[in-house]
Formats: C-alpha cells, sequence, structure tokens
C-alpha cells in the first residue's frame, strides 16, 4: 500500500485555507496540515475595517474556519499558535515551535507558503507609541476597537491613502472622529490616474474628513504627527497604512528564488525555484495576465485562487496560474472607486501607445429616482482599441460595471466590442445603453478618428478658438474656461458666422457629448479644424485649466 503523500502548508488565511481545501478535494489520502503562528486559522481580514466601524455586529462572524471545523468537513490539521522557523529542503522537513515553545522537526512531501505580507513600520521616532497601530489581523484589529472604545478619541491621522488607509478613514469616520489622510504622493490611491483621484478627493472631502497630500510624516507623539516641512496635525489615534512587505525570511533562508516585486518567484503552476516548494498569495511573485510582467498582487481574491491552484498541484493536479489583473473595489463615504488592468503610467511603461476616453451617465434610467453620475474612464490601445484598463467612480452600480470591464479585459475585447454588449436593463437598474456601453461609443469614436479630439491633461488651449456650448444656467452655475465663447448648442446652427475659419474650434459642454455633437456639426457645415475637448468641462477642471467665474 502506497504511502499517503504529505502536504504542509505554512501560513492559513486566504491563500493557506484554500489550498488545503482543495488539496483534499483532489486526494482524499492525504495528510494536510496547516500551520499558523497566530491564534486564527481562517478569518476574514477584509473585513476588519467595517467591524472597527461597527457595520459587522458580531466579531465571531470574521471566523471562517476552526480547527475543529477544518477537520471535521475536510480532515485537515490545523494547527495553531505554532511557527514554521526553517526550512530544510534537502530533507524536506521544516522545523516547527509549538505553543509550549517546544520544537520539532515535521516531514513533506509537498509545502505550500502563504505566509502573507506585514504592514510597512518606517523608522520614526514615537511609532512604538500606544496610540499608533497597524492593522493586519485580528489582534491588531481587537486592539484599535478597544482604544476606540475606551478613549474615544476624538481625531484620527491616517498615514498612507491606499485601498485598507482609506477603508480605515472610513471606519472611524463612522464612529465619530475627525479624519485626516495623509499621503507621500501628490494623490490618495496612486493606482487610479491623477484626475480619477482629484475627482474622488473633491467628492468625499468635507469639513471632518481631508487630505494631507504630499506630506511626509516625521514623528509621532501622543498628541498628533509632526511632519517633514515643520507642520503638525493633532490626532488621539494614528493608523499606518503606508504598504505591506512580503514575508519571505524563510524563502530566503531556504535558498528560494525571490523575485524583482520582493515575493518568491514562481511559475504557472504556482511552484517557486524548488518544485517541492509552492508560495502563494501576498508573499507571493506572479504576473499580470495582461502585461505578463513579474507582478505581486496584494489581494485576497488572486491569494484564494493561487492557493487553489497551488493545493491542486501539490496533491497531484496539473493547473495554471493566468495571472491576475488586480481588479479592486474600495467604498469612502458615499463613493465607491474601482480600478482593473492597467492604469495610464503602467500603459506607458508596459510600451503601449495609447488613448483614454472619459464618461459621465446616470447608474440608472434618468427618469426613474435615485440616478447617480457614473464617471467611467478607459485606457485602451491605439490602433487596435484593446482595452487595457478602466478605473470607474461614483455612488451606484459601480461593482458591476468594474466587473464587465474586468471580463472583457480577460477576454481581449475592444472598445468598439464593449459598444454591442447586451446587458441587463430595467430602469431601477441600469439604462437601454449602459454606461459601459456609452464608454464603449466614446472611445470608439476616438478609435475611429471620427472627430478629433483633445485630452485635457495634454490640452495647451493656446492659438485655439474655445467653443463653449453649454446653456447660461450651466455657466453661471459652474463658470467657463478663460476665453470661451459661448454659444448653446440648440443656438449653433443659427450663429455659424461668429465662428473662425482659420482657427482650430475646440469644442466643449459640460462632460462630452454635447461638445461632441457641436463638433459633429461644425464638420458638417464644412469647418475642417475642429476638436472636442474629451471629459468637457469637468474634466478640464480636474487639470487646472483656467476656470473664469
Amino acid at each position: 500500500m502506497n504511502t499517503p503523500r504529505r502536504i504542509l502548508i505554512i501560513g492559513g488565511v486566504a491563500g493557506g485555507a484554500s489550498a488545503a481545501a482543495k488539496a483534499r478535494r483532489v486526494d482524499e489520502t492525504a495528510e494536510i496540515h496547516v500551520f499558523e503562528r497566530g491564534p486564527y486559522i481562517s478569518f476574514a481580514n477584509c473585513g476588519l475595517p467595517y467591524y472597527i466601524a461597527g457595520e459587522i455586529d458580531g466579531r465571531e462572524k470574521l471566523i471562517i474556519m476552526t480547527p475543529k471545523t477544518f477537520w471535521a468537513r475536510s480532515r485537515v490539521q490545523a494547527h495553531v499558535n505554532h511557527e514554521v522557523l526553517s526550512i530544510d529542503r534537502a530533507a524536506r522537513t521544516v522545523r516547527v515551535k509549538g505553543p509550549d515553545g517546544s520544537e520539532r522537526d515535521v516531514p513533506y512531501d509537498k509545502l505550500i507558503l502563504s505566509q502573507g505580507a506585514k504592514p510597512i513600520v518606517p523608522p520614526i521616532p514615537g511609532v512604538e507609541l500606544p496610540n499608533v497601530f497597524t492593522l493586519r489581523d485580528i489582534p491588531d484589529m481587537d486592539r484599535i476597537a478597544e482604544f476606540v472604545n475606551e478613549r474615544k478619541p476624538r481625531r484620527a491621522v491616517v498615514i498612507g491613502g491606499g485601498f485598507i488607509g482609506l477603508e480605515m478613514a472610513e471606519a472611524f469616520h463612522r464612529r465619530g472622529l475627525h479624519v485626516t489622510v495623509v499621503e507621500l504622493s501628490p494623490q490618495i490611491l496612486p493606482l487610479l490616474d491623477r484626475d480619477m483621484a482629484r475627482h474622488l478627493q473633491d467628492k468625499i472631502r468635507r469639513p471632518d474628513f481631508d487630505f494631507k497630500l504630499g506630506a511626509a510624516a516625521a514623528a509621532f507623539t501622543p498628541g498628533g504627527v509632526e511632519f517633514a516641512d515643520g507642520s503638525k496635525l493633532p490626532a488621539d489615534l494614528i493608523l499606518l497604512s503606508v504598504g505591506v512587505k512580503a514575508e519571505v525570511e524563510l524563502a530566503k533562508a531556504a535558498g528560494l528564488e525571490i523575485g524583482v516585486t520582493g515575493g518568491v518567484k514562481t511559475n504557472g503552476r504556482m511552484e517557486s525555484s524548488d518544485p517541492n516548494i509552492y508560495a502563494v498569495g501576498d508573499a507571493a511573485e506572479t504576473m499580470h495576465a495582461l502585461t505578463g510582467a513579474r507582478a505581486r498582487i496584494a489581494l485576497a481574491g488572486p491569494a484564494n485562487r493561487q492557493g487553489r491552484i497551488a493545493g491542486a498541484n501539490a496533491a497531484g493536479a496539473r493547473m495554471i496560474y493566468p495571472g491576475a489583473l488586480g481588479t479592486s473595489i474600495v467604498r469612502v463615504l458615499n463613493m465607491t472607486v474601482g480600478f482593473t488592468g492597467i492604469n495610464s503610467a503602467q500603459a506607458a511603461k508596459a510600451g503601449f501607445s495609447v488613448f483614454t476616453s472619459l464618461t459621465r451617465d446616470n447608474s440608472h434610467a434618468d427618469y426613474y429616482p435615485g440616478a447617480t453620475p457614473v464617471l467611467i474612464k478607459l485606457i485602451a490601445e491605439e490602433g487596435t482599441g484593446r482595452l487595457l484598463g478602466a478605473q470607474v467612480l461614483g455612488e451606484n452600480g459601480i461593482d458591476k460595471r468594474v466587473d464587465v470591464l474586468a471580463t472583457a479585459i480577460a477576454g481581449k475585447m475592444s472598445v468598439f466590442d464593449l459598444e454591442n454588449l447586451d446587458l441587463a436593463y430595467s430602469p431601477p437598474f441600469g439604462a437601454a445603453n449602459d454606461p459601459v456601453n456609452i464608454a464603449g461609443f466614446v472611445a470608439g469614436h476616438i478609435a475611429h478618428g471620427d472627430v478629433a479630439t483633445v485630452a485635457p491633461e495634454t490640452w495647451h488651449p493656446n492659438g485655439d478658438f474655445l467653443l463653449d456650448v453649454r446653456d447660461a444656467e450651466e455657466l453661471a452655475d459652474f463658470g467657463r474656461l478663460a476665453n470661451a465663447v459661448n454659444i448653446p448648442l440648440t443656438q449653433l446652427r443659427d450663429r455659424l458666422g461668429e465662428l473662425p475659419r482659420n482657427q482650430r474650434i475646440v469644442t466643449y459642454c459640460q462632460k462630452g457629448q454635447r461638445g461632441y455633437l457641436a463638433a459633429c456639426l461644425l464638420h458638417g457645415r464644412g469647418f475642417e479644424n475642429v476638436a472636442n475637448l474629451r471629459g468637457g468641462f469637468l474634466q478640464a477642471a480636474l487639470w487646472d485649466h483656467a476656470i473664469l467665474k
């Protein structure tokens, strides 16, 4: 009788637990052990901010699996409070330290590393103070929740404007704290293009929720944060969320290859440089599904799928991981923003020649109550129109649009394909032409060159004749671009004589559609040098073009 294969997994949570469960489904006879140095084998780490916010009312709801239930369901032996100290690749053993301090060597046939990543803690004076926190696991969550409940802080400063930082900023705001998000970059959410980030900032900034951008913290004190420029912010509570570092110390000590991103380098089977050792999750370097570049994407979805593939392969299957697009979403106060694929800067770095489009359309039929704007920015390849990235912002229906666009990128679709997507429509849920369809129409026009366009991020209006085709009420409410001449679209056919034929005419409206119609009209009336300003007045405002009130 053959000896059952022994699969050891270092680390639980998303990647490790998924690996163990899948390995059991592939090989019912395997001996499977998970060693977790913390007290919880599988918990919902993405739910931690929402417990602190009070939206999740039971701490026990975050515990997905206990050692007892893991054994009962999958015959997986889960060992909590057990730390793996070293890996001996030659002997195929790991040295494990138990909760009583004793150490033992445990043999393996296949080993899966799922140690995740730990928060970066910069060497700033005062970082060890009791009012300074990081968030990685349930014990961290408990400490923050206890501090908020017992100390009743009034002001919080969150260092870092990434996804976790913003989720925690929202959590503190929901608990009644005045919140300031501090970010070293000139914008929050560095994955977003600058215009999208600025639009988000404008929508969520308020007297008790603000940002300090382009700022470097120099010291923490019991009363707040001091900055490199000498300025100060008062704070009763400080959260560090400046990024994470892959936990690869064990892998390094064992001689496994570490990739350019700092994670354990893996192939499509999730194998490390040692074919008997796999790596998954935040500590693994895989590849970007679109560019093929080496990537370490610290998200729960990829970690789960990588764990599933590694577990299956460790148990004898042959599955391949295709990489990830980094599709992600975050809610901040009343706004939601989603991202998939690559942004403009990443596209340039990867060698793509791209164009962008930006559209603003309502989340559902205009006439049905509660419709709110959905802002979609597409990044597409010049010439082919192939969709490379998308950023979506608004209050409602953002998740489904991001998911549709992520699927389109995965399917190697172009912006022309978006025009004819047959998406669900009913007045409470969408429109006959969904915002995704509209984004495809606009990007398709740009790709075809039906009407020339100018991108506000690169546009210099010197020498252009600016034609504002909005109504007078919009000018009164929002202002206009400097030197623009206003002729409402409804009057344009009767006032063509007021327009020059020896200058380029740049048309614009509030968000782009009427500017496009005006450009088409002028082309049809013999004006040859006409371009529409992409995204209209609202987009130009985000790029600091001069506005007259």
